[in-house]
């Protein structure tokens, strides 16, 4: 299984190569391998000053627009206040910096259709006006906008492909027609009538509590619009229009960047150009909100003051030195699994070594195929992933050592130890794999490379304990060195000071320390406790390096003549005197 899914990787990695652009080398991230850097004024169009927060919601567009183009490990920052740094790593291509350079756009635009974000059947599609009844619409929301070409746009659109969630002026469409749009997140793709208000027409947003008729202020977050003199009459306008209508044709979408961010039902006519959209908010989603209509009310343009090639802000001598630290401690770990497990050691570097190579076939593959970039953090992540890897083996094999000291085989060992090791090895790398999946999606910048990469490596550490350890440890124990316990395979039952063990019956198997040198079949040599007589003697309890305590003694005897009275009559008698003679020596 595991020989498939590395034929498979390098399989794919080798074709891509082949009959595309992949590399069997994965991508670096801007500050191993360097970039363009892009420098952009944001100005408002109507002249206005440019706030702080129009030029956090610039970042989010641009940072939107690049994640969706499948540019990773991009970094986006504000300089001064007053410009935005855009780096990319590599050698973007024009399409990436044309999104870049961009401006966005606010508008409002009424719903007429609104369905599931996958591309659509064209039964499963509303139907439209035949195309011999050709009816002028009267207004934005008037179905008559639903076109055979536009039907089947809507019908076709996916929203959940990336690239239809990039944003930019190609999803605008034209102002004065209908369009077909996604929301941002891409659960909902609608299809829109032409624009009844602008973003410049927005004089300011806000979020808060809601405020209740009473003058109280509920535990409701809200976001606020407030319109300009010519908003709030268009607005006054739309809203008495759309409140007659059914749903979804009441909803008004707010469209920035050619995706809809928000799309209220209309409860109430907006007659003084105040309105308050309410749903299911957080406080952060609406200040997100809020911040977003704010940039529709002063809309940027951005003007390009710089572009330039920049080398690695780390460089590779960093990365030689991330590498150099991964090779120390691979070979301390494997220094230490010599010494402590001895020829089971070269279990855990074959281990080690069989999950770099999935690593890095893993890493390349993305880097293909989702434009995933290595960088300094993700190289620590997979340097931290050593230490889980190794964790997982030393479980595993302190399981068995502790199975061999209760007297067992090294083959029950085996299986008895995986069954308690497997257990132990899932709750760890779920806790693990759970802590990357929380700080991926929390963090921003370097921290989320660290964070994929040590998910991702933790997952490689179960397929390699499941695939690869365990069944070399099966096999191994069927070997002469390591099944009779040689004393240079860390499997030596007397180093590890292997005890007798009850084994039910009545029974007590001796330590397995070289007895199966005397058995050869391997199977655990026990000792009758009620004797050949089918009475306990001293002699067969003290078998091992301990004396059995008392309790052990009356359960095996118990346990013996239960059993014996299945079998026969006279075995019955003798446990029975056994038992009795057991109680007389206790007390």
């Amino acid at each position: 299984m595991l020989g498939i899914l590395v034929t498979a990787l390098f399989g794919g990695l080798l074709a891509g190569t082949t009959w595309s652009d992949a590399s069997l080398t994965p991508k670096l991230a801007l500050d191993l391998e360097g970039g363009t850097q892009v420098i952009l004024r944001p100005t408002a169009q109507d002249g206005s000053r440019v706030t702080d927060d129009t030029i956090s919601q610039a970042i989010d567009v641009i940072r939107q627009r690049i994640d969706a183009s499948g540019v990773a490990e991009a970094e986006i920052t504000s300089q001064g206040g007053s410009n935005i740094v855009v780096a990319l790593p590599g050698e973007p291509d024009e399409a990436t910096l044309r999104l870049v350079r961009e401006s966005a756009q606010m508008l409002f635009r009424p719903v007429i259709v609104q369905a599931a974000p996958e591309a659509s059947e064209p039964a499963a599609a509303p139907t439209a006006t035949p195309a011999t009844d050709v009816v002028e619409p009267v207004d934005a929301s008037d179905p008559a906008w639903l076109t055979d070409a536009l039907l089947a746009d809507f019908q076709a659109r996916d929203c959940t492909d990336p690239a239809n969630l990039s944003g930019g002026s190609a999803l605008v469409g034209d102002q004065n027609a209908a369009v077909v749009a996604c929301d941002a997140s891409g659960t909902t793709k609608y299809v829109l009538g032409p624009v009844e208000v602008q973003g410049s027409d927005i004089d300011s947003a806000s979020s808060g509590l809601r405020v209740g008729p009473s003058g109280i202020q509920t535990n409701e977050w809200v976001t606020n619009i407030s319109f300009n003199g010519d908003g709030a009459a268009a607005f006054r306008t739309v809203t008495t229009r759309l409140l007659e209508l059914e749903p979804p044709r009441n909803q008004f979408a707010m469209v920035l960047d050619g995706l809809v961010i928000s799309a209220p039902s209309v409860n109430a006519a907006i007659t003084n150009g105040m309105a308050e959209i309410s749903g299911t908010f957080t406080r952060e989603t609406a200040a997100t909100l809020a911040r977003q209509l704010n940039f529709g009310a002063l809309p940027l343009t951005f003007e390009v003051q710089s572009e330039q090639q920049i080398s690695a802000t780390l460089g590779s001598e960093q990365l030689q030195r991330g590498l150099l630290a991964g090779l120390v401690g691979l070979i301390l770990v494997g220094i230490y699994s010599i010494v402590q497990y001895r020829a089971l050691g070269a279990v855990t570097i074959a281990s080690l070594a069989v999950a770099g190579v999935l690593v890095y076939a893993a890493i390349a593959l993305l880097s293909w195929t989702q434009g995933y970039r290595l960088s300094l953090p993700g190289v620590a992540g997979i340097i931290v992933a050593i230490g889980i890897t190794a964790d997982s083996f030393i479980v595993y094999f302190e399981r068995i050592r502790d199975e061999l000291r209760d007297g067992r085989t090294l083959v029950a060992a085996v299986d008895e130890g995986w069954l308690r090791a497997r257990r132990t090895i899932l709750a760890s790398d779920a806790v693990n794999f759970l802590a990357a999946f929380v700080l991926y999606f929390l963090a921003v910048g370097g921290v989320r490379g660290f964070a994929f990469t040590l998910g991702l490596t933790t997952l490689i550490d179960l397929m390699v304990v499941f695939l690869f350890t365990h069944p070399v440890m099966l096999l191994l124990a069927r070997t002469s060195f390591f099944g009779q316990g040689h004393k240079f395979s860390g499997l030596d039952p007397g180093m590890l000071g292997a005890r007798s063990r009850y084994v039910g019956r009545g029974r007590v198997a001796p330590a397995a320390q070289r007895a199966d040198r005397t058995h050869p079949e391997g199977s655990e040599r026990e000792l009758d406790l009620a004797g050949a007589a089918g009475r306990p003697t001293s002699e067969d309890v003290e078998t091992g390096d301990r004396r059995l305590t008392i309790a052990e003694r009356r359960a095996a005897a118990r346990k013996a003549a239960q059993d014996a009275a299945t079998v026969s009559p006279v075995t019955t008698a003798a446990t029975a005197e056994a038992d009795a003679q057991t109680d007389r020596k206790d007390a």
